[in-house]
């Protein structure tokens, strides 16, 4: 049985983090094991200086920081790709071991893709006969939406509240 994948995709700011959280959330509540991880904005006195990486109910870094001069760089942010790979691959691996499991990544980004082992972990989970959401900038590259076989969701101020339970709706039924 083929199982949704859903990309879901706006501008920034707009809402896609908060989209995933409240899908967790809603998933968990009715006892859908949700594996992947979210990534969240970083601020030091009310600036964006960084970005972390946290595994659903596991553990959080620092990926991306202002500060960090050695590494990748996306912008002005230094990348650090292992600590990275330490959350986010074994949490989609997970996802693939999981019974019942719906996988949830926050996001499929230009830094994430820093990660060489990342794409191809991607790949193998919308490859596989699981439930994915996925967000992706609104700017990827259109190769990477149509390489991942998806339905193609914008998140906007219209449509965002109701989202997560439309999404619900959907994986656990």
């Amino acid at each position: 049985m083929s199982r949704p994948h859903i990309l879901i995709t706006a501008p920034p700011r707009t809402g896609k983090t908060t989209v995933v959280r409240r899908l967790a959330d809603l998933l968990q509540a009715v006892g859908v094991p949700v594996c992947g991880f979210v990534s969240d904005e970083l601020r030091e006195h009310g600036q964006r200086v960084g970005f972390t990486v946290e595994e659903f109910g596991g553990r959080k870094t620092v990926m991306a920081h202002v500060s960090w001069a050695s590494g990748p760089r996306i912008g002005r942010y230094g990348v650090n790709v292992p600590d990275f790979e330490r959350i986010a691959l074994p949490a989609m691996e997970r996802a693939m071991t999981t019974r019942g499991a719906v996988a949830l990544i926050d996001e499929i980004g230009p830094m994430e893709l820093l990660s060489p082992a990342f794409l191809p972990r991607c790949m193998a989970l919308f490859n596989a006969d699981l439930p994915v959401v996925a967000t992706v900038h609104q700017r990827s590259h259109p190769m990477l939406k149509t390489r991942l076989e998806a339905d193609l969701i914008t998140v906007t101020p219209q449509n965002r509240d109701e989202l997560p339970e439309t999404l619900k709706r959907l994986l656990s039924d």
